[in-house]
């Protein structure tokens, strides 16, 4: 068992139910002192065991990811990470766990607010266009031009030409870029419906939380048929072999975070990519391309 000093801290919260606290946890430094205490107790320790190899992978991944981007950086590439799913589905915390390391010289995050009167005037893809990755860079986009896909339609925030009009232009607009040198990964993490009220209601009830609740969160559950009709029209018309859909099974957040890692690390060939302390190709259950025939968690 490893000797590596742990983060006490995160576990404080998260186990206050046990009779573990602050005091006992400050006496407490590596691992093995920590599952030999809860044996000691008697305590189921098999969620503390899980959290502890997940945040062992998660260093490891999180190293592949700097050596990565340093490739990026390098060779003057440039990637742009699409993440997309229904609202709930584990986005925003996985992002988060992608550039936690990250020199932020070489990377973004994009999450757009609402588009401007004067952005509504222009050609869809123009705000988007102006966030694309530059040479040597990564972007991260929390929800892209997909919005018009599924959830400009089913809340009403576009009319059914517009609709259309994009499902014409979406292939061919990433076909563009595909030809200009971009590298885009698009992700789409896969809910099930009572996961996605369970997270929900979490957000009500969590202080931190709260900011993440919108009048959309609201009618989400309501209108969840209506959203599957509409991205799986999104993957039938722009699923395509230079930019195809990755579906992420995501009702476990942490297997989704490292799987999609996975996945990321194992399309790009960086430099020292045979030296990685982690393994790099993703879990199939997990993390796999769009096929008609695969049963989705949504």
């Amino acid at each position: 068992m490893s000797k590596k000093p742990i983060r006490i801290e995160r576990y404080v919260e998260k186990y206050q139910e046990y009779p573990v606290n602050e005091e006992i946890l400050s006496e407490i430094s590596t691992r093995r002192e920590l599952i030999d205490y809860l044996k000691s107790k008697n305590i189921r320790y098999e969620n503390v065991l899980d959290t502890l190899s997940y945040e062992k992978e998660l260093r490891l991944l999180q190293i592949e990811l700097v050596k990565m981007q340093q490739w990026i950086k390098k060779h003057k590439k440039r990637v742009a990470i699409i993440f997309e799913g229904r609202d709930a589905s584990g986005k925003g915390g996985t992002i988060r766990r992608f550039v936690e390391h990250l020199n932020p010289r070489a990377m973004r995050v994009v999450a757009l607010a609402k588009p401007t009167e004067t952005e509504k005037g222009q050609w869809y893809f123009t705000r988007y266009i102006k966030e694309l990755p530059n040479p040597g860079e990564v972007v991260f986009f929390d929800r892209s031009w997909y919005n018009r896909a599924v959830v400009e339609p089913v809340m009403g925030f576009c009319t059914k030409d517009q609709y259309q009009e994009f499902m014409r232009q979406v292939p061919e607009f990433e076909h563009m870029l595909y030809e200009d040198g971009v590298t885009l990964i698009k992700f789409w993490f896969s809910v099930s419906q009572k996961e996605q009220k369970k997270r929900f209601e979490s957000r009500k009830t969590t202080f931190i939380k709260q900011w993440k609740i919108s009048p959309v969160d609201e009618k989400a559950t309501e209108l969840w048929d209506k959203y599957t009709f509409y991205k799986e029209a999104m993957f039938s018309r722009t699923h395509t072999t230079y930019a195809p859909w990755v579906i992420v099974r995501s009702n476990n957040k942490k297997r989704a975070r490292l799987e999609s890692m996975r996945y990321v690390l194992s399309t790009l060939e960086y430099d020292g990519k045979e030296e990685a302390g982690s393994l790099i190709n993703p879990d199939p259950t997990i993390v796999s391309r769009f096929f008609r025939s695969i049963k989705r968690l949504d």
